[in-house]
């Protein structure tokens, strides 16, 4: 049966404790047993029935005809020991893929961003809300690895519910923007990535007769000072682009000139067609490199873990932006930049074909900027957890008839 006339205020307690359980309790991307399940017997205890999907979950109200919206939380954790010293910290320490005991943090905010859609469901469904229409509670595992929502896709997410209208989501960051505040744009949001590994293979030898030896860490470095190039030289100034090479790996002694040395780079634009530019020029300044050291194998290059660009459609963020201004004040809802962060939600939306808004939670206290990944990301629970779910019910509002 739906609860009676519920307030943010009358079930603070419960959001409270539903978001230190998954701060407790994370786990890594597409393992999340335990918060699938908790999010479930939540999603039951409201009379909302679950429905498993691709490793995530979503859940539906349903009030009568009208628009059909779908609102997006992520859930998965990162392999990182949590240094916050709250009461409520992360202990967990489980198996990675290769078998390896790690520690896991929600570094990333994700159980926020659950808790605060799990209250703003608990909100919709009661019956004080007079709106028309249909809201999907869509739970999203593998984020982190851009696995999730192309997992739920595959799984059959767009047969298995009702066609959205209009998509939404949120990321909690402890930047500029304070807590108990939101940032939007409309357009572009949140830039392309794409992951880019690189082997590059000479002939070893001994460090004393590199004459005998196609020196593949040489042929590496070279390419890294190229590929510093491609921003500075090859991109128009008027676009945004980042190579950045985050790993280089060669060799295991220092008298000994190895076989092969990779590379692993991360790239960034706001539109496809810079991202695709930048992928090429890795590609001619890889292969370049190889001929000019006297290589004899082409180097292997692999693409992966690619996450689309989040572009805001215009109309939907105007009128989101117009409901938070009467939801929060004019004060609290600010202009968001460009993030250079990337995410996969669009993944969903697109899979659709339906317009879509995301938007920024500040989650810091005034004068403390702590990023995501780190481990000491600690957004203050309240007033965060309570904007994150008022901005979901307003935007959800501002859409049913």
């Amino acid at each position: 049966m739906a609860e009676q006339t519920l307030t943010i205020d009358s079930i603070q307690d419960w959001s409270e404790a539903v978001y230190k359980d998954l701060h407790q309790h994370p786990e890594l991307s597409m393992q999340e047993v335990r918060t699938r399940r908790r999010i479930c017997e939540e999603l039951e205890a409201m009379g909302i029935e679950p429905n498993e999907i691709g490793g995530g979950v979503v859940g539906t109200i349903e009030r009568g005809e009208g628009p059909t919206v779908l609102m997006r939380a992520d859930f998965d954790a990162l392999p990182v020991r949590e240094e916050t010293g709250l009461p409520y910290a992360s202990t967990n320490e489980v198996l990675d893929a290769d078998g390896q005991k790690v520690p896991v943090m929600h570094a990333c905010g994700h159980d926020l961003h659950t808790a605060s859609l799990l209250t703003a469901g608990r909100l919709l469904s009661g019956s004080g809300q007079e709106r028309s229409g249909t809201v999907h509670l869509l739970f999203q595992p593998g984020e982190e690895t851009a696995e999730g929502a192309a997992s739920m896709v595959a799984d059959g997410l767009t047969s298995k519910i009702t066609p959205p209208d209009v998509v939404f989501s949120q990321h909690v960051i402890c930047g500029d923007t304070p807590t108990g505040s939101v940032a939007l744009r409309p357009g572009a949001f949140m830039s392309t990535a794409t992951n880019v590994e690189i082997t590059f293979y000479g002939v070893g030898s001994h460090g004393s007769m590199p004459h005998l030896s196609v020196d593949p860490i040489l042929m590496a470095s070279a390419a890294v000072t190229r590929m510093q190039g491609i921003v500075a030289r090859e991109v128009n100034p008027n676009e945004f682009g980042v190579v950045t090479v985050g790993v280089i790996s060669g060799g295991l002694k220092p008298n000994v000139i190895p076989e092969s040395c990779a590379l692993q780079l991360n790239v960034r634009a706001y539109s496809d067609q810079v991202r695709e530019q930048i992928l090429q020029a890795i590609e001619r300044i890889a292969v370049a490199e190889t001929h000019a050291s006297g290589g004899k194998k082409m180097p292997d290059i692999t693409c992966y873990q690619s996450y689309p660009l989040t572009k805001n459609d215009d109309a939907v963020t105007d009128r989101v932006a117009r409901a938070f201004r009467n939801a929060f004040g004019s004060e609290r809802v600010l202009e968001s930049e460009p993030l250079t962060a990337s995410e996969d939600f669009s993944v969903i939306a697109d899979a659709f074909g339906a317009p879509y808004c995301y938007w920024v939670l500040g989650g810091a206290e005034a004068g403390v900027s702590v990023p995501n990944h780190s481990p000491h990301f600690a957004p203050q629970m309240q007033p965060t957890l309570r904007t994150g779910a008022e901005a979901l019910v307003a935007a959800a509002l501002e859409f049913l008839d």
